[in-house]
């Protein structure tokens, strides 16, 4: 019998659908999927990710929109970081034994290394995430809460607000070890958290006006 981490799996890879399950998606052992599995799973598809012991796969073709957006702005980033600080696109984060998501964008302290694969909470210190509507749910609630309990300073929800970047801003309240929102920029990003950073948006989708 599958476990319930198994069946989770079915629902998000297949929604919910009957199709037959793959040898490698059933668990590893009667307790699910813990966070390193995810390194010894070659048949995945790229972009796995691991929420509450269960493998979420992004199985949905991915927009033109977000690829251009999430280019661009690992790009700006990256021109306005200080020294030290690195910025990576699509590296999961080993919140804890069954919680290993993958944000779209993360800034990090920890020095480059070429073979790794994931980083941990006391490391990051801004995570982003370009909505699409596969990932929405997760993105505005279930990555929001988790990110702020692992500790993680920032987090920034890119959306698409007619076919324009519109920024939403969050901070944690240390206190409460939720994220408290900040501001919502349009046109531009102005922030001198967690570095200086200054953004003009409306550049973030080169080619889309003629």
């Amino acid at each position: 019998m599958q476990s319930p981490h198994s069946r989770t799996a079915v629902m998000e890879c297949y929604g919910g659908g009957m199709t037959a399950v793959p040898e490698w998606m059933n668990p590893p052992r009667v307790e699910g999927w813990f966070a390193e599995d995810l390194d010894h799973l070659p048949e995945a598809p790229p972009h796995t990710e691991l929420i509450d012991g269960a493998l979420v796969l992004m199985m949905s073709p991915q927009r033109a929109w977000h690829g251009r957006v999430l280019t661009s702005l690992v790009n700006v980033l990256t021109n306005q970081a200080p020294e030290n600080i690195e910025v990576e696109r699509e590296m999961t984060i080993r919140l804890d034994e069954r919680n290993r998501p993958e944000p779209d964008l993360l800034v990090t302290t920890a020095s480059f290394q070429p073979d790794r694969t994931f980083y941990t909470p006391d490391q990051v210190i801004l995570v982003a995430e370009v909505i699409s509507p596969e990932s929405a749910h997760r993105d505005r609630t279930v990555k929001l809460r988790k990110y702020a309990e692992a500790g993680i300073a920032h987090y920034w929800i890119v959306e698409d607000e007619n076919q324009e970047p519109v920024v939403h801003t969050y901070e944690l309240d240390r206190p409460t070890n939720a994220y408290v929102a900040t501001a919502i920029h349009r046109d531009e990003l102005r922030t001198p958290v967690p570095f200086p950073v200054e953004i003009n948006l409306t550049d973030l989708v080169p080619g889309r006006r003629s």
